[in-house]
């Protein structure tokens, strides 16, 4: 049987929110969203361990404010995130056993992941080598240039990216190893394994998998929480 750890990159800040403390400390429906997205991935059995990689003037508030406080049993270590989040990956991913086969990669701040979406990644992972989780977008799409419309692109073929983003463990190690020596910067693990020259399988998401950014986010995601009832 394969071991599979999950990543979970919480080490924003969350300027864009506006709040006083890190986003992913918010409460949604009476809980840090943190929480809630390490909730999903402690009930999944297709995740063995955790790793939560939060900013270093973090640690010891994640560590006693949501790992204890909330009986979290899976995460085995809190690692330091870098000044990017490519970065705060890599820190994740040096922190990974020798005896990890799959990784899955996913946002601190992602609470409302399914268990069936989790398990859909790990599966076709195993199968493709890497998987992404996406949204067919619903708006239509135009590159802009100088603040004119220079093209409106194909919608059909237009997907949004979400997480987890999950990977067998040579690979997406590989992938930021390259990056860090050519100096290659991307907001999106899988885009660094397609450099390398892998397939990506897609795997389709939620519209309710939403990224909290904005204070509308939240309200979104309260209204998500109690139709969950998370």
């Amino acid at each position: 049987m394969k071991k599979v750890i999950a990543i979970i990159v919480a080490g924003g800040k969350g300027k864009r929110i506006g709040a006083d403390i890190s986003k992913q400390y918010l409460n949604i429906s009476g809980k840090p969203i943190l929480a809630h997205t390490l909730k999903a991935f402690e009930d999944c059995n297709a995740i063995d361990s955790i790793i939560v990689v939060c900013h270093p003037s973090d640690m010891e508030y994640c560590k006693k404010n949501i790992i204890k406080k909330f009986g979290f049993k899976k995460v085995i270590k809190i690692v330091k995130g870098g000044k990017e989040r490519q970065d705060s990956v890599r820190n994740g991913l040096d922190a990974v056993p020798k005896s990890c086969d799959i990784v899955s990669i996913h946002d601190g701040v992602r609470p409302f992941v399914s268990q069936s979406i989790i398990k859909k990644s790990i599966s076709d992972t195993k199968k493709a080598g890497a998987s992404v989780v996406c949204v067919p977008v619903n708006d239509t799409i135009k590159e802009v240039l100088n603040g004119y419309a220079a093209k409106t692109l194909q919608r059909q073929k237009l997907w949004a990216v979400q997480t987890p983003q999950t990977f067998k463990t040579e690979i997406i190690k590989k992938a930021h190893k390259k990056a860090l020596e050519k100096g290659i910067i991307t907001t999106d693990d899988s885009s660094l394994v397609e450099i390398l020259g892998y397939k990506v399988k897609v795997v389709e998401g939620s519209y309710e998998n939403i990224k909290i950014t904005t204070p509308e986010d939240l309200i979104i995601g309260e209204a998500i929480a109690n139709r969950l009832w998370i």
